[in-house]
């Protein structure tokens, strides 16, 4: 006999989390887009004329920003589809692929800048400060804008997340242009520009990397870090309970744990028996926050009741 109990409501609303973020849409996925858009365009323009290799590594940043947003912002509205006879976990999926996408691009981003680094550091070049510090100023005060509008909905969302570092590293990197080209026009210190290049890639390095290998381990349905031992046990307290075994968990996204297990009980009837299960969920809901329950319960029919079962 099978007993599956989804808390899918309750689930969100005892946590105050939700991927329902629709303060990122119309007035505000427009014009971050169209702010990122701009930077870039002036950013590459600047870049080129003062040659400044941190203007023009921001401009990289911020096309990838661009695309970020976008991408967010259709990864969202995809996963806020319901479940379907297609997609009968529904589509939340789609926001951790997104989140892969984009922590995925800020890695190889960041290693090409700290490339492209290295090589001004053996060949420096000259770098006309006035336009490198105009267009840096425009970029921080673009993007302090952006971050001020995606701040709150990145506390709610691994997706926008990832969107939100983005424009948040633009903005050191603006501040670190903006010092460099101070340091450069008053003291002719060249290779500050690709010090500054690296130090910024190597923050989005470490940022991203983070967000990439929790999108990779729930991609991957890799357990979430549960405490096993201390579940079975407590499971196999309750009255009637002979062993749990079996036990499968996995993250459907970044909230949403899914469980699913093996229940030995003693012979009964079965309205006893969903007495049981009906406690097995509360438990789990209450002491282990896991929403999503499956068990299947048994009497003596498992063989090898291990707890891990291929």
């Amino acid at each position: 006999m099978e007993h599956d109990h989804d808390h899918d409501e309750h689930g969100h609303d005892e946590h105050g989390h939700t991927h329902d973020i629709s303060g990122l849409s119309g007035k505000k996925i427009f014009w971050v887009t169209l702010l990122n858009a701009t930077i870039t365009i002036t950013e590459i323009i600047g870049g080129i004329v003062s040659g400044s290799l941190s203007l023009l590594s921001d401009a990289m940043h911020n096309f990838s920003d661009t695309l970020s947003i976008v991408i967010t912002y259709v990864a969202n509205r995809i996963g806020a589809k319901p479940k379907d006879e297609k997609k009968t976990f529904g589509y939340k999926r789609a926001e951790i692929l997104a989140a892969f996408i984009n922590s995925l691009v800020l890695t190889v981003i960041s290693i090409f800048l700290i490339y492209e680094a290295i090589d001004r550091f053996l060949n420096p070049q000259s770098i006309e400060t006035g336009v490198m510090l105009i267009v840096a100023v425009i970029g921080l005060l673009a993007n302090l804008f952006s971050v001020i509008l995606l701040q709150k909905d990145s506390k709610k969302s691994m997706n926008i997340k990832s969107s939100y570092l983005h424009m948040l590293s633009d903005t050191l990197s603006s501040v670190g242009v903006i010092l460099g080209g101070l340091i450069i026009r008053f003291w002719n210190v060249t290779w500050v520009d690709p010090l500054i290049t690296v130090l910024v890639a190597l923050y989005i390095f470490k940022e991203a990397i983070e967000i990439l290998k929790e999108s990779i381990n729930i991609l991957m349905q890799s357990s979430p870090e549960l405490d096993y031992s201390a579940i079975i046990s407590d499971v196999e307290k309750i009255e009637h309970v002979n062993n749990m075994h079996h036990v499968h968990a996995w993250r459907m996204d970044e909230e949403n744990v899914f469980f699913e297990a093996h229940i030995d009980i003693e012979d009964m009837t079965l309205s006893n028996a969903q007495g049981i299960m009906q406690t097995i969920e509360e438990l789990l809901k209450d002491h282990y926050h896991i929403h999503h329950v499956t068990l299947q319960v048994e009497t003596a029919q498992c063989c090898e009741p291990v707890v891990f079962h291929e």
